[in-house]
């Protein structure tokens, strides 16, 4: 099923916001268009969608606070324009979702934090939390601290990866442009906006320039490459224009706005080629006839009583195989308890465990959406 009507059966999307659209050209943040961006959000929170938004901003807030005259290039100076703009950035979100009785929180995120399978976990479980308690958690890459090694390079990435990390069923970029277009509307008259696109299509490269304002680091062909990123786990992508009236509503609503980047695989699939195709194996657990069966027939997460024992070294967030008593793998997935610490508790109920480790964190050895059969 590939058209837009289905968007409307989305329950946890996330929402990209240029630095482009959130600031004034260069006079700090748009507080009104902030203001209209938080009201659609907390539209879809009273209709029961989980909404994370993903926000520029922070570095374009800090040059406007320090009265710089342009964006900086050196690593540090970002790095303090980056921290200053931060506190701009958190207030007005903070204050304008709170007039909706709604609350927001900050997460910021390195490159680290996402491809560390422990800190993968952690954030996972922290996002879902907040989710949880009903509150939307704003994100935006630590640029006080990510050095050009370790940076996502861009927030439309950084979106991405947050869509892939809490499995959401769609990724809206919000961008000053109308979406992506056969060539660059400012240099070619004749350019068309492109209402549906494969992420697989070979165009995409030729399409997508970089960007123009010199306020972000993002351009279409971070935003296209976003889409591709997004697609690995069967979200699809649209990039719209922000400054279009209830643009989140419109694009929920199934309209024809913007650009939809199709993925190219469904999301249980992708899921399933991640965990068992792109991940070392780092240990085994051998499981009662009673754990394989839940996990075969009934789709359950893998609890600490259904194990028999553990083979191998490994830290929580890292992957394992699970084994039944003959040997025949059954499933993979990620663990969140340690190999050291799965000793102790296997066989153990989840009510033991604070006694045996002298805390209790997680109830399951492998949540379910971590886990897939083989």
């Amino acid at each position: 099923m590939n058209n837009r009507a289905k968007f409307a059966n989305s329950t946890r999307i996330v929402v990209k916001i240029g630095s482009s659209l959130l600031t004034k050209g260069g006079k700090g943040l748009d507080k009104i268009a902030i203001a209209d961006w938080v009201k659609q959000i907390a539209t879809l929170r009273k209709d029961g969608v989980d909404v994370i938004l993903v926000s520029s901003g922070s570095v374009a807030e800090g040059v406007w606070r320090l009265g710089l005259k342009a964006r900086p290039t050196a690593l540090h100076e970002l790095q303090a324009a980056a921290a200053v703009g931060q506190m701009g950035l958190v207030r007005v979100f903070d204050d304008t979702f709170q007039q909706h009785h709604l609350h927001a929180s900050q997460v910021l995120l390195t490159h680290d934090d996402l491809s560390n399978r422990q800190r993968y976990l952690n954030a996972r479980s922290t996002l879902l939390t907040l989710l949880k308690f009903g509150v939307v958690p704003v994100i935006n890459e630590n640029d006080t601290v990510a050095t050009e090694e370790i940076r996502f390079g861009d927030n439309d990435t950084l979106a991405a990866l947050v869509a892939n990390l809490v499995e959401a069923d769609l990724l809206i970029i919000l961008t000053d442009q109308q979406g992506l277009f056969t060539a660059d509307p400012s240099v070619d008259t004749n350019a068309t906006l492109i209402s549906q696109i494969s992420v697989d299509d070979e165009r995409l490269e030729s399409m997508a320039g970089d960007s123009r304002s010199g306020l972000g680091r993002g351009g279409m062909s971070t935003k296209v490459r976003a889409a591709r990123l997004a697609a690995r786990s069967g979200a699809a992508t649209v990039i719209a224009a922000g400054a279009t009236p209830d643009v989140i509503g419109l694009v929920l609503s199934g309209n024809e706005i913007g650009t939809y980047f199709l993925p190219d695989i469904e999301p249980l699939l992708a899921r399933k080629r991640w965990l068992a195709g792109q991940l070392q194996v780092k240990g085994q657990l051998i499981l009662d006839s009673g754990a394989v069966k839940m996990l075969k027939h009934n789709g359950k997460s893998l609890l600490a009583v259904g194990v028999k024992w553990a083979t191998g070294q490994f830290e929580r967030g890292e992957l394992v195989s699970c084994l039944d008593q003959n040997g025949m793998e059954i499933a993979r997935g990620l663990v969140n308890y340690g190999s050291e610490e799965i000793q102790k508790i296997a066989g153990k109920s989840s009510v033991e465990f604070e006694k045996l480790l002298g805390y209790a964190d997680d109830l399951e050895l492998i949540h379910r959406d971590n886990l897939v059969l083989i």
